[in-house]
C-alpha cells in the first residue's frame, strides 16, 4: 500500500468526492459538534452507573456487569455492523442508532427517577446500547474523508474536541449527581444522543458516485444471508491483503493485553490507595490534557511516513505506568500521564488518517470494523489478568512491566517494514524506499455492490473504543 493512490470516490464516504472541501465547513462543524457532544455524554455514563447502582444497594460487581453488557454486544457485533455500513446509508444507520440510544437512556433515566432499579433491566438497556454502538461505529472512518479534503487536520480537530469532552464529562456528571440524581445524568446522556442525531440529520454530503449500483434491498432469506456473508468475506480479504493494517492490529493485541488492559485498573487501585481519589482525578485530568496537546500537535505536524511518526510518539506512553509503578510523587505521575496522553493521541490521528486515506472507500467501513473488533478483543483479557498478576508480582511491578512493554510495542511496529515505510497518499511516489504492496481489488459479495448507498449520508468520527483510537 505504500504510495498508493487516494481512494476513488464512492457512494458512501470516499476520499476526494466533490473536490476540495475545507475543514471548517458547515457540514464538518455539524459533525464536529455531534462527536464532541456524544463523547461528553459517554464519559458521563460510568459516573451515573456507579452512583446510581451503588445508591440502590448494588456493589461494584453490578457496575462492572452493566458495563460489560454494553461492551460484549459492541465487540461481538461490530464486524457485522461494518457490512451494514457498506451496504446501506451510514447516515441513516447512525441516526437510527442515536435515536435508539436516546430512547434507552430515557428509559434508564425514568427507572432511576422512579427508584425502580433492577439490575437485569439496566444490563438489558446496556446490551441494546452496545448493539446500537456496533451499528454506529463501523461507518465512522468513511465520514471524515467525505466532509473535508484535509483529513489529518479534520481528525486532529475531532481528537481535540473528544479529549476536551472527556475531561469535562465526569465533572459534569458529578455535578448532576450532586444537584439532581443519577437519573438526571441519564436524562442528560439521552439528550446528547438527540443532539448528535439532529446534527447528523442536518448534514449535506457530496453526491454519490454516478452509476453506483444500489444495495440489494430486495434480497431475502438464503440469498440475503449469502450476500451478507459475501460482503463479510470481502472485508476480511481486503483486511488481510494489507500488511501494514493487520500488522498494526496484531501488535496492538499484545499492547492491549500487556499495557492498556492492566494499566487502567491497576493505576486506579494504586493511586487511590496511596494518594486518595482526588489524586486519581487529577491524574485523569493530566492524561486528558495530554490528549488535547497531542491532537493539537497532530494538527500542525505532517510527517511523510505517518505510522512511523505515530509509533515514535507511542514511546511516550511508557511514562504513565512506569511513574505509577515506581511510586513517584503526584507531580511526576501527572507529568507522565500528560506525556502518555499526548503520544497516544498523536498516534491515534496518524492511524485514523492512514486508514481513511489508504483504504478504498467501498470497503473502508468493513475494514474499520475489523480494526475496532481486533483492538477490543484483547482488552478484557488484559483486565482479567491484571488482578492475578498483581497478586503474584505486586501491582507496582506489573505496572513497571507495562512500562517496559510500552517501549517494546512501538519497536515492534517500527520493525515491520510495511508499517514504518507507509507513505502518506499526498507524498511523491518517487521518494518511497519501500516497494508498494499490490493493491487489492475489492470484489462485491454475491448480488451486492459493497460501496453502494441508496441514500448517501455520513458515518461517525474516528472512534474511541480503545487506545489506538483514543
Amino acid at each position: 500500500m505504500t504510495g498508493a493512490k487516494p481512494a476513488e470516490p464512492t457512494s458512501d464516504g470516499a476520499a476526494g468526492a466533490g473536490g476540495a472541501r475545507p475543514v471548517w465547513s458547515r457540514d464538518f462543524s455539524l459533525f464536529f459538534v455531534a462527536r464532541a457532544i456524544a463523547r461528553l455524554g459517554d464519559t458521563m455514563l460510568p459516573v451515573a452507573l456507579a452512583a446510581g447502582l451503588l445508591q440502590h444497594g448494588y456493589g461494584a460487581g453490578a457496575v462492572g456487569l452493566a458495563m460489560a453488557a454494553t461492551a460484549a454486544a459492541f465487540a461481538g457485533l461490530v464486524v457485522f455492523g461494518g457490512v451494514l455500513a457498506d451496504r446501506f446509508s451510514t447516515r441513516k444507520l447512525m441516526i437510527g442508532a442515536d435515536l435508539v440510544r436516546l430512547g434507552t437512556q430515557a428509559v434508564a433515566a425514568a427507572l432511576f427517577f422512579s427508584g425502580h432499579v433492577v439490575l437485569w433491566e439496566i444490563c438489558a438497556i446496556g446490551f441494546v446500547n452496545g448493539v446500537a454502538g456496533a451499528v454506529f461505529q463501523p461507518g465512522v472512518a468513511s465520514t471524515v474523508p467525505r466532509l473535508a479534503s484535509d483529513i489529518q487536520s479534520a481528525n486532529g480537530a475531532i481528537r481535540v474536541a473528544e479529549s476536551a469532552a472527556q475531561l469535562a464529562g465526569p465533572a459534569v456528571a458529578g455535578l448532576l449527581v450532586g444537584f439532581a440524581s443519577p437519573g438526571g445524568v441519564f436524562a442528560a446522556h439521552a439528550a446528547t444522543y438527540g443532539i448528535s442525531a439532529l446534527c447528523l440529520l442536518l448534514l449535506r454530503l457530496p453526491p454519490s458516485t454516478p452509476g453506483a449500483a444500489p444495495a440489494p434491498h430486495g434480497s431475502a432469506g438464503a440469498r440475503g444471508w449469502k450476500a451478507f456473508r459475501g460482503d463479510l468475506g470481502v472485508g476480511w480479504r481486503e483486511f488481510r491483503a494489507r500488511t501494514w493494517l493487520w500488522g498494526v492490529i496484531a501488535v496492538w493485541c499484545v499492547y492491549m493485553v500487556t499495557v492498556w488492559g492492566p494499566t487502567i485498573p491497576l493505576v486506579a487501585t494504586e493511586v487511590v490507595q496511596q494518594h486518595g481519589p482526588r489524586a486519581y482525578g487529577l491524574l485523569n485530568s493530566a492524561l486528558g490534557a495530554g490528549t488535547v496537546v497531542g491532537g493539537l500537535i497532530a494538527l500542525r505536524l505532517r510527517p511523510r511516513r505517518m505510522l512511523r511518526a505515530g509509533a515514535v510518539a507511542l514511546f511516550g506512553f511508557a511514562a504513565f505506568p512506569a511513574a505509577v509503578g515506581a511510586g513517584l510523587g503526584l507531580p511526576a505521575m501527572s507529568a507522565g500521564a500528560a506525556v502518555a496522553g499526548a503520544g497516544l493521541s498523536f498516534w491515534g490521528v496518524m492511524w485514523a488518517t492512514s486508514v481513511q486515506t489508504q483504504v478504498p472507500g467501498e470497503v473502508l467501513n468493513r475494514i474499520h470494523a475489523y480494526d475496532v473488533a481486533g483492538s477490543l478483543a484483547m482488552v478484557p483479557v488484559g483486565q482479567a489478568l491484571a488482578g492475578p498478576a498483581a497478586s503474584l508480582l505486586g501491582a507496582g511491578n506489573v505496572l513497571l512491566v507495562a512500562g517496559v512493554m510500552s517501549l517494546v510495542v512501538p519497536v515492534a511496529l517500527l520493525l515491520i517494514s510495511a508499517v514504518r515505510g507507509l507513505v502518506r497518499v499526498d507524498a511523491p511516489r518517487a521518494a518511497s524506499t519501500v516497494p508498494p504492496e499490490p493493491e487489492p481489488t475489492s470484489r462485491p459479495g454475491p448480488g451486492a455492490a459493497p460501496g453502494a448507498d441508496p441514500a448517501p449520508g455520513p458515518a461517525g468520527a474516528p472512534g474511541s473504543a480503545c487506545g489506538k483510537r483514543c
